[in-house]
């Protein structure tokens, strides 16, 4: 090799990029009931759920009566919190208070699309807020397009600021995601080497036995361990055809049928009729721990003040676990405006065995209080027992009951 061939080896150069960039994400926020928040007091605030944008959690603080003592409740206040811990997270912020008339007329404090003179804001730790002790005069607000049906919509976005290092190969290869579930998903549609049919309500469902037995221990035990009949027909007396479907499309693909489940029903009252609950019962009957723990996850999105008893109650019929903890936690927290519904009279009447399991999970959160306020002050912690909203209708927090939508 000659010198000049060993020098370009050598003095190969090479190249790194460093991008600055926001990883943004949005909520939206339905205060209903803002005439029942009036007159909670200023520096009293409404909070939403915590939700994740760039790896760190926040969440939107809405004050009915303001923030700022000064303002003598003329304003009302708009606040996004950093609810997780961080140190000196950077980001840009853009809160919509938006108008319920169809005019696009929204009220918007936005950082995106414009020069920034210091750069993004810094939020220095937990608890640090960015928004507006002066958003917007409530005497407009009430007599404004804002606030329709005493019910308010915020819109927030947060863009995160992030910065990495692009450091670019010369060669490289990429894998395509795994695609088993269509290739075992076109067996299922097109029935090639099908070697048993299930008979449901008189629709016939064809299928394998090898893959069934795989993916369940049941259909193993049917196929596989017992003696007699070779199983090349099966009646299915318990389930309708569409869940049946459902099910099978799990076993062969490991995913749930989105356009089905959309399209299913599940209001306050109907928990138990939606094909979500129905392919959850599914999960259990043949043991498809995947399929059960995804439904759980599923239900657990539309549990409220009203459906939480339904809730609860098909959660402990079917064995699911995490969402019969989710259910229990939440009617606990919102006691007494879930014992005014009709979910807990269906409960009572149901189930009454989980009414003490109800009371335990209670006297748990009872327990967090008063550990929370061990340190004194009521900056720490929740303030009151969980008992006491049985007197007044409020949270742990003293605040309305908050349904979750």
């Amino acid at each position: 090799m000659s010198d000049n061939e060993k020098n370009a080896l050598v003095n190969s150069p090479t190249s790194s990029r460093s991008i600055t960039e926001t990883v943004n994400g949005s909520h939206h926020f339905v205060i209903q009931g803002y005439s029942l928040a009036k007159g909670m007091g200023i520096g009293k605030h409404i909070a939403s759920d915590n939700f994740t944008i760039g790896g760190y959690q926040w969440a939107i603080y809405f004050y009915p009566d303001g923030k700022n003592p000064e303002d003598n409740s003329t304003y009302v206040s708009v606040f996004i919190a950093l609810a997780s811990e961080g140190t000196d997270v950077r980001a840009l912020f853009e809160l919509t208070l938006v108008d319920q008339s169809g005019k696009e007329k929204h009220k918007i404090h936005s950082h995106f699309d414009r020069s920034l003179e210091s750069g993004p804001y810094t939020l220095k730790y937990r608890g640090s807020m960015w928004g507006y002790k002066r958003f917007y005069r409530r005497a407009l607000l009430e007599s404004s397009d804002y606030l329709k049906d005493d019910c308010l919509r915020i819109n927030c976005t947060v863009g995160v600021v992030v910065s990495a290092v692009d450091c670019p190969r010369l060669h490289s290869i990429k894998v395509p995601e795994s695609d088993i579930g269509s290739h075992f998903g076109m067996l299922l549609d097109n029935k090639e080497g099908s070697d048993v049919v299930f008979n449901v309500s008189g629709q016939k469902f064809h299928a394998h036995k090898l893959v069934l037995a795989a993916r369940s221990p049941v259909f193993r035990s049917v196929f596989f361990k017992q003696d007699g009949d070779e199983h090349d027909e099966i009646d299915v007396a318990d389930m309708e055809p569409k869940v049946f479907k459902a099910m099978l499309h799990f076993i062969y693909r490991d995913a749930l049928m989105e356009d089905e489940l959309g399209s299913s029903c599940f209001s306050e009252t109907c928990v138990s009729d939606s094909l979500i609950a129905k392919l959850l019962a599914a999960a259990d009957k043949y043991d498809l721990g995947r399929l059960r723990r995804m439904c759980e996850s599923h239900l657990c999105k539309g549990i409220s003040v009203n459906s939480v008893g339904r809730a609860l109650a098909l959660a402990d019929r079917y064995h699911a676990t995490e969402l019969k903890a989710v259910c229990l936690r939440f009617a606990a927290e919102n006691l007494a405006a879930v014992m005014r519904s009709d979910g807990f009279e269906y409960l009572k009447e149901k189930c009454p065995k989980l009414q003490s399991e109800l009371l335990k999970t209670v006297a748990g959160c009872e327990d967090d209080d008063c550990s929370s306020n061990s340190g004194g002050g009521r900056g720490g912690g929740k303030s009151r027992s969980v008992c006491g909203q049985l007197s007044d209708g409020g949270d742990t927090n003293g605040r309305r009951v908050r349904q979750r939508t």
